[in-house]
């Protein structure tokens, strides 16, 4: 199962999200043209070509805990992995709730909604 963000995904998020929200980094291998993810120790650096990257678990974080009386949610259905905001088993109608193939891309997809709509 996927545990954390792509580089695609870690790009985007970091246009949007504060990069002291991520746990993890890709950074670049210094004799070969690919990166790797790494867990974060001490902050991403520009200057060393550093990607930032969240795991689920930060990811979920960065999600605000509540909207309005909507509470965040994430859970399995046969469709997939579904995030989004309910409150006594119905889902909040002016937000859209995600689905994905796993937890990672679910939230993603979520912080970008609320991005959009400024609830972030």
């Amino acid at each position: 199962m996927k545990a954390y963000t792509d580089i695609e995904q870690s790009k985007k998020l970091a246009e949007i999200l504060p990069i002291e929200s991520s746990d993890m980094h890709y950074s670049k291998h210094p004799l070969e043209n690919y990166y790797s993810p790494m867990p974060l120790i001490g902050k991403c650096s520009k200057i060393q070509n550093d990607i930032p990257c969240w795991s689920f678990a930060a990811l979920f974080e960065v999600l605000p805990k509540f909207i309005g009386d909507y509470g965040k949610c994430i859970y399995y259905d046969i469709g997939g992995y579904y995030c989004g905001y309910m409150v006594d088993g119905d889902f909040m109608l002016t937000i859209e709730e995600t689905r994905a193939n796993n937890p990672v891309d679910a939230c993603v997809e979520m912080i970008v909604i609320l991005y959009k709509k400024g609830l972030l």
